[in-house]
């Protein structure tokens, strides 16, 4: 097992990464992994994603990918994943499209219609909890649920819109504003939501990450007692992370940018941060004070005033933590203001 090296506030605020010294894969039983920005952005699979993961799983590791992307089934994740050459079962698969179906199904009857606003993982969801999905507000829905699809069309938004305004109940499987893709970062299911909020009003429920219902669902299918949740969203993955009392593992791969690690407040701030999925098999190194200042490797990083100073050589991933603890440190419960752009720009970052 790896020994991990922590340091922790009396308030309970991270304030610098945390050290490990044997591999993320030794010390934790299960990596409940996000999948867009992690393993794959598009069709493509992130660079050392599958000889990283399959490392970590030949070493004992169960891989359990989590997704907010509610428009697959398992069973087409899964097999994207295989062909990647990635174990994968459809039962390691666990979709935000899930969870909301469970959560529905604890308001609703059983047998009841739902108003579906998404993709084949959404409708399979639901038809597993017992629910039918119908498509029109004139169906006499108990719930109206939105999940991602990015063949969603103008009648269908409109569809939920008529359903809210009528008063039934709305969820959604996710509001994350955006998602990776191959040529970018486009809309995502967060931002269809605020078109059927801007013309109905209220807001729906939530199901997926960071919202609780996610990781029961993640922990109830998974069985895991040591979970490890490894994304690239600060918003979702480590602020889930942090609402279900987890560790997190931040990767470099996705959305978020090292300028906006370094804002962090603290429901956003991950346990570990490395570059990709290959921080999974390796020792994290220990963050540690150094007079007004904090170390790691060949780096030390201080807030001074409204500037983040950074000297010495060596690994830029050691510099970025060391940064990491000097803002957070200064930002205490809120976001460091100080300006970090000349230190990032000596990392190369």
């Amino acid at each position: 097992m790896g020994e991990q090296v922590r340091e922790r506030s009396g308030d309970g605020v991270r304030r610098r990464p945390d050290g490990c010294r044997g591999a993320l894969s030794a010390a934790y039983d299960t990596a409940l992994l996000d999948l867009d920005g992690v393993v794959y952005t598009g069709g493509e699979a992130i660079e050392h994603a599958v000889g990283a993961l399959t490392a970590a799983h030949e070493g004992g590791m169960h891989l359990a990918y989590v997704t907010n992307n509610a428009s697959r089934t398992p069973q087409a994740v899964a097999g994207q994943l295989a062909g990647f050459g990635l174990p994968a079962t459809p039962e390691d698969v666990i979709t935000s499209a899930q969870a909301v179906a469970r959560l529905i199904s604890e308001q609703v009857p059983d047998g009841a219609r739902v108003l579906a606003i998404g993709g084949e993982g959404l409708r399979v969801a639901l038809r597993e909890r017992g629910l039918v999905p119908v498509a029109s507000a004139d169906d006499d829905p108990a719930a109206v649920v939105q999940g991602y699809d990015p063949s969603l069309d103008w009648e269908q938004l409109a569809e939920a819109a008529y359903a809210v305004q009528r008063g039934v109940p709305w969820f959604a499987s996710n509001t994350d504003l955006t998602i990776p893709k191959e040529r970018g970062i486009a809309p995502g299911n967060g931002a269809l939501v605020e078109v059927v909020r801007i013309a109905a009003g209220g807001a729906p429920r939530v199901a997926g990450k960071p919202q609780p219902p996610m990781h029961r669902e993640t922990v109830l299918r998974t069985g895991a007692r040591r979970p490890l949740v490894v994304g690239d969203r600060l918003d979702t993955d480590i602020e889930g992370a942090w609402n279900g009392g987890v560790d997190s593992l931040l990767v470099l791969t996705g959305v978020t940018t090292p300028a906006d690690l370094l804002a962090a407040p603290p429901a956003h701030r991950p346990t570990y941060v490395d570059a990709d999925l290959r921080g999974l098999l390796r020792p994290q190194p220990e963050v540690a004070a150094d007079g007004a200042g904090f170390r790691c490797g060949g780096w030390r990083a201080e807030a001074a005033g409204d500037e983040l100073l950074l000297d010495g050589a060596g690994e830029p991933l050691d510099g970025l933590r060391a940064l990491c603890a000097a803002a957070w440190t200064a930002a205490g419960e809120g976001s460091c203001p100080a300006d970090a752009a000349k230190a990032l720009g000596a990392l190369g970052m």
